[in-house]
Formats: C-alpha cells, structure tokens, sequence
C-alpha cells in the first residue's frame, strides 16, 4: 500500500497507539542512535545519575530489600526516593550490577567484613573512599570525583576525577594512596572503610584489596556516619568549590577542582588539626612535632 494513501496513514497512527509507555527519565532510541542521557528525575525535577541510584540499588538489597526483584526494586526508589523511574531501568541497572534475584543466590567470593568503630591514634590508621558528583552545565552531563581521606590528618591522599567512576579508578586511587605513603604490602597497613556502591562491592577491588594486604570494611547500610570524614569533606568540596562555579566542560571542571584540592591540602586551615593544613599537619606529626587526642571513627 503507497505510504501516501489515507489507510496507510491509519495503520501507523494504530501502531503508534499500540506501543508501550517509556520511562521519563530515559527516551526511547531514535534510528539516529540517541543515547540515554545517564540520569532520572525526582518528582521535583532534580535530576540523579545512574551511578547514585545504583547505589541506592546495592543499599536495598543489603538491607529490606535483599529478597526483592526489580518491580519491588522500583516501586522502592518511587516511594524512598521519589524517582519517576519505570521497571525497565530498573532492570537495565540491576543487569549491570549482576544484582537480579536469579543471580543473588551465588554465595560471596568475598566475606563481606562490616565497619566497626576504632580508637585512630595516628596517621594511616583509617583511610575513607567515597564518590561525590557533580553537573556540567555546558555539557548537560554528570562528573565524578572519588577521594581517599585519612581521617587523622584530613589530607586527601589521592582522588580520581572523571565523566565515569568504576572500580579499577577505586583501585587506582587506593594505589597510588599507598605509594604515596610509602606503604606496601609486610608493613602496617591502613583499614580501608567505604559504603556499599558498585565500585566498593565488585571483584576487582575486593581482589586488589587482597593483593594489597589491605582490610577493606563496609558500613551499614544507611549509616553514613560510619564516614563520616569523606561526607563532610564532600560538603566543604560542595560548599567552597562545586556551588561557587557553574561548569561549562570536563575540562573546565578538571582545572577548577585540580586547583582546588591543591589549596584544600595544601593551604586551607582545619580547627580539627590545629588549625594547620592537612599536609603541614602530617609532616609536623610525622616529625613528632605535633599532637592530638586519640578519638573514636
């Protein structure tokens, strides 16, 4: 039938009708090869990437949700966290995350070790990953910057800064953190803590911490004070240099943020380490110069 015809016009409104809904947060792919845009919205409009929501994901089956398949899954980011997000995301995100019901049977290749609070004394006792994002205006996309403190001396020992983050950029950073410290497998190594995000949780980190020597310990679930550190970094690093600035490009970001962590350890006092900056401080500690109490983390 000529596509010009009125029948044929018909016929393509009627398929038009037929076809099923699509998720707000991610439009359907166009024969031009439109990508998904990484993120969903709230009911508020505030848009969150899939790197955060997959770890509300992992968090979930950590905890109430361990039974759950991916419908349950999603009704609960509608109703904790006030996604509009439909089924067949949720799915995609948990395919991803190796986290369907089917496969959640697989015992742990890892023992999963639970954070417990220590008394820290010193430099290298404690170390902290988290991952913070932030948007580029610009760009219209999402950035990532993982950190490693240590939770003693406040210093950022090496942190990642990328338009992705996934676990071989977590191993990466806990490296080069050792390196830096002069730390190697044989000596006193430092607890590494963080929460339960996709880059924390997979193979490759877990076997890099093994091969490091390295105890890697997860908080609970919904406990962020357990890191407590790394968050309130995360709200200085929000507060003095992502909320100040409106990003036009990566690069853009990646000169910004570079200076900034450079003033942050280098140049910007902290009233927790007598009012000294974090590198100054672990150099005065290192050379017994300085000291304080022992607290708890």
């Amino acid at each position: 039938m000529s596509s010009s015809t009125y029948y044929e016009n018909i016929s393509r409104e009627s398929k038009n009708l037929e076809e099923p809904e699509t998720d707000i947060s991610v439009p359907c792919k166009n024969t031009g090869g439109r990508p998904i845009p990484g993120y969903s919205l709230t009911n508020k409009g505030k848009k969150i990437s899939d790197e955060q929501i997959k770890e509300w994901l992992n968090e979930l089956i950590c905890g109430d949700g361990f039974p759950y398949g991916y419908n349950k899954l999603t009704i609960c980011l509608k109703e904790e966290y006030n996604l509009l997000i439909n089924r067949k995301k949720v799915y995609r995100l948990c395919k991803e995350l190796n986290i369907l019901k089917p496969r959640r049977t697989i015992h742990r290749k890892h023992p999963k070790h639970l954070a417990s609070q220590d008394t820290i004394t010193g430099s290298n006792q404690l170390w902290e990953m988290d991952v913070k994002y932030g948007y580029i205006t610009g760009t219209d996309q999402f950035f990532f910057q993982l950190s490693l403190i240590d939770v003693f001396d406040r210093s950022i020992i090496d942190y990642h800064l990328g338009l992705s983050c996934k676990s071989k950029d977590a191993s990466r950073v806990l490296k080069n953190s050792l390196a830096k410290r002069n730390l190697a497998k044989g000596m006193t190594l430092p607890k590494i803590r963080t929460d339960n995000g996709p880059q924390f949780t997979s193979n490759l980190f877990e076997e890099t911490v093994k091969e490091l020597g390295v105890i890697h310990e997860r908080i609970p679930v919904k406990t962020p004070n357990m890191n407590a550190h790394i968050e309130s970094f995360h709200s200085i690093l929000e507060d003095e240099c992502y909320s100040q600035n409106e990003f036009e490009s990566f690069m853009n970001v990646y000169s910004i943020v570079t200076d900034y962590m450079k003033y942050y350890n280098e140049r910007r006092r902290h009233g927790s380490i007598k009012f000294m900056s974090p590198y100054k401080f672990y150099a005065a500690f290192i050379d017994d110069k300085v000291k304080i109490k022992p607290f708890t983390a």
